[in-house]
């Protein structure tokens, strides 16, 4: 059996973690973050929300159904470094076409395992997510010093645009399914393919759009609606997008926002966003829909949230884009999880309701906003009769 190679994590703020190399030898640098979720690995690594994140896994066993190529969420793994405790030895799903191992290999994800993710996970709920590094090999022998002054030397995401980096550089269309309603921007920030799935099986033709889109871009294509999408980053980064959907609310399209999506919606409609300590990750996050009362599990991913009044309320939008409530609340901690505009179109939640690899309470959203767009077809229908 082959000798493991030394591997450590360091931690912005001095703290060590010694283990062994998985995945490709090296060095790489990012926000460490913790993922609760017990399954889906594979959407876990593929999320482009992830972007620039070291992710740790609390599930202390990664790697038994190996990789397939049916679940991938975009075009390839994104997260910046992988934290494992107990990598499988065997891959054992009969849809898996090579291991874990192999795929962080070829596409030179820097990882560590044999380390205690739970006791890394505290100290991040404890002291909030930070800057980290995973050095092997060679970065191994680097002093104390050298790795912990590397790892203060790297980027803060608080301020930090990162939809560029994961966005399609060109336009890309998927059919719709089904009867059709239409054409549907798609602003890629980020988008998972289980979302642009389905939008498609609602009926819309969904056409995905640079995140560097304008707005006569976007209405060039005669869109019956827009949507934003997941992404990296955050949102006080992204003036030129937040401007691009004041003119879509302008224009009075119906609007869907998920995750970045919500948050640009918030800044759009004139609210603040602001980082929280340690981010919403997993498939387990429960949440209250607060027009039905209804509770659901869902799955997150982000670390900026928006800023709202807290109470039962409609409040008017700062931008004058009238009242707006409050959805949507995670039940951990109060944060704000999703908004809704009672005198325009449009809505969001903080939250992924196509929820690759699960849970699926959250899917109604999809049929939600099929219904706002066929409402605004009718009433933009009946007001050219009485025209």
């Amino acid at each position: 059996m082959p000798v493991p190679t030394p591997a450590v994590l360091v931690l912005e703020d001095g703290t060590r973690y010694s283990g062994r190399a998985y995945g490709a030898e090296g060095r790489t640098l990012g926000e460490l973050v913790f993922s609760t979720g017990m399954t889906g690995y594979q959407e876990t690594l593929t999320d482009p929300s992830y972007a620039g994140q070291i992710v740790i896994q609390t599930a202390p066993h990664i790697g038994n159904t190996g990789m397939n190529d049916e679940d991938p969420e975009s075009r390839r793994i994104w997260v910046a470094g992988y934290v494992v405790r107990d990598p499988s030895r065997v891959v054992s799903n009969h849809r898996a076409v090579r291991s874990l191992d192999d795929e962080l290999l070829s596409t030179s994800i820097v990882g560590i395992a044999g380390i205690d993710t739970r006791a890394v996970t505290r100290h991040i709920r404890d002291l909030g997510a930070m800057r980290a590094g995973i050095f092997s090999g060679a970065d191994a022998a680097l002093s104390d010093f050298e790795q912990l002054e590397l790892v203060r030397g790297g980027a803060q995401m608080s301020g930090l645009s990162l939809s560029d980096q994961v966005s399609v550089t060109e336009p890309e269309v998927t059919p719709a399914q089904g009867e059709r309603l239409g054409n549907l921007a798609v602003l890629d920030l980020g988008v998972k393919q289980s979302t642009i799935d389905n939008l498609a099986a609602r009926g819309f033709e969904v056409h995905v759009l640079p995140q560097d889109s304008t707005l006569e871009q976007i209405l060039e294509i005669e869109p019956v609606a827009a949507f934003f999408s997941n992404g990296p980053g955050d949102p006080s980064a992204s003036d030129a997008q937040v401007a691009v959907l004041r003119g879509i609310l302008d224009e009075g399209l119906p609007f869907f926002g998920i995750c970045f999506g919500n948050q640009l919606l918030g800044r759009a409609l004139g609210l603040e966003t602001y980082k929280l300590p340690f981010g919403h990750r997993g498939i387990n996050q429960p949440v209250v829909d607060k027009t039905t009362g209804r509770v659901e599990i869902t799955a997150h991913n982000h670390g900026f949230a928006v800023k709202a009044p807290s109470n039962d309320e409609p409040f008017d939008s700062p931008n004058g884009y009238g009242r707006v409530e409050v959805s949507h609340v995670d039940l951990n901690d109060d944060v704000v999880e999703g908004l809704n505009a009672l005198d325009i179109p449009a809505f969001s939640v903080q939250y992924h309701p196509e929820a690759a690899a699960g849970p699926y309470d959250a899917n109604y959203l999809f049929d939600r906003f099929r219904d706002l767009v066929l409402n605004q077809k009718n009433q933009n229908s009946e007001q050219k009769d009485a025209e």
